[in-house]
């Protein structure tokens, strides 16, 4: 006789019972808040209500097209890039410019484990929710603000966005093809990394913070800056510069001290090659049909093929381009020896591999059935990401998250009256 069994326990998350009061707006400040809550955090995210001269709530609702598309094809006020950085998220809508709104967060602050804003530095001071008033509240609070430049110096009170941090720290002057061919001159990158990057990074720190906060009881203010971010990221190329003193030039689609590791033109399209040590170099030259080029005293080594790029790529570019980008790719596959295909974001989410590892996830949605989101690509064993809570609706868990706080239905209403909530 088969034993009845009894329904396992969801699996323990990582960061669940820790509260987040999340006051950021647009992409940096979410996307880290996002990451927390995907790990388990209740994260409470504050909006502006609604008023005759703004549609309220975070400015990324707004950004589109494209909308999300309700159940019969319409769009909605939802935008997709709202969509991509706030889920497993609650909203509540409080008019922090009141008096009773600033209350509301203090109250809120003192029971959270963690304060995310991305205010421009002193704003949140004049309504008395600056980090030392609410750490003077609430001691164990891990007070993290994000901002252009930071919480000092002489760029402090200037507003920061992604493309201008790309430009001021860097990045843009080593990406985009060399001046001299066409189409030369600096690129952004396609997606905002540098405010992709601060989240990140503000992530660890929050983790670091509460791990000291555990130990001492002891809650602290993180500074976070899109500028010092921006240039901690500019990686093996920041430390070549300050190795030589030289300024690394744009390359193109070819890297700064690997040869080759680029992308070429083949019969059909273009492909990446990608070879990372001098073994793998000799294998890619067999494929070429051209083994003598690996010794070649010019390309022997990657110090010698760096030197020599100018001659040596024409002569790998005119091989490859007599095949089918699927001929060398199957090739290279065979002998190890690093590449890809360039896949647009149709072939991205259709790839076998992107598909086994579940990076696209669909959510139930209050207007709709058919979100889809990209997933997380935080894969732990014992306590997994869990897709909890679709992006939420402006002030959607408003009077929720209030009747948590011990007021009752009269009181909401008549602050939603006042205009102070939403």
């Amino acid at each position: 006789m088969n034993q009845a069994t009894t329904p396992s326990a969801p699996p323990a998350m990582a960061l669940q019972g820790v509260r987040v009061l999340d006051l950021s707006r647009v992409l940096a400040g979410p996307w880290c808040s996002q990451t927390l809550a995907d790990l388990g955090a209740d994260v409470i995210k504050v909006e502006r209500p609604p008023t005759a001269g703004h549609p309220g709530g975070d400015d990324t609702r707004g950004w589109g097209p494209p909308y999300l598309r309700d159940a019969d094809g319409a769009d909605t006020s939802e935008a997709a890039y709202y969509l991509g950085a706030n889920r497993n998220k609650r909203s509540i809508a409080i008019d922090i410019a009141s008096p009773q709104g600033q209350a509301l967060i203090r109250e809120l602050a003192a029971k959270a484990d963690v304060l995310l804003e991305n205010y421009k530095v002193g704003d949140l001071a004049r309504y008395g929710l600056d980090a030392p008033a609410l750490l003077a509240l609430n001691p164990r609070l891990v007070f993290c603000s994000v901002t252009g430049f930071g919480q000092d110096g002489p760029y402090s009170d200037r507003a920061g966005y992604d493309y201008a941090v790309q430009g001021l720290g860097g990045l843009m002057s080593v990406t985009g093809e060399r001046d001299a061919l066409p189409g030369g001159g600096p690129q952004k990158v396609g997606v905002a990394v540098a405010d992709l990057f601060t989240g990140m990074y503000a992530t660890v720190a929050i983790l670091a913070a509460l791990r000291h906060r555990d130990a001492t009881g002891q809650g602290q203010v993180i500074d976070m800056a899109l500028l010092d971010t921006q240039v901690a990221m500019l990686a093996n190329l920041g430390a070549n510069y300050l190795c030589t003193g030289q300024a690394p030039r744009r390359m193109g689609n070819a890297h700064q001290n690997i040869v080759p590791y680029q992308t070429f033109q083949a019969a059909d399209g273009h492909l990446i090659v990608a070879v990372g040590n001098d073994r793998q170099f000799a294998k890619f030259c067999e494929i070429l049909g051209a083994p003598a080029w690996a010794e070649d005293p010019r390309f022997a080594t990657n110090a010698q093929r760096v030197r020599h790029r100018d001659i040596l790529v024409p002569m790998l570019a005119e091989r490859i381009a007599g095949q089918p980008r699927q001929h060398w790719l199957t090739a290279m596959e065979a002998a190890k020896v690093p590449g890809g295909a360039i896949n647009d974001l149709a072939e991205v989410f259709d790839d076998p591999q992107v598909r086994h590892r579940e990076m696209v996830v669909p959510m139930a949605h209050p207007l709709t059935d058919r979100l889809r989101l990209v997933g997380s690509p935080m894969k732990l064993s014992a306590t997994p990401v869990a897709y909890r809570l679709p992006p939420p609706l402006l002030g959607q868990h408003t009077d929720d998250i209030l009747a948590e706080l011990g007021h009752g239905a009269d009181r909401i209403a008549a602050w939603r009256e006042q205009g102070v909530i939403a």
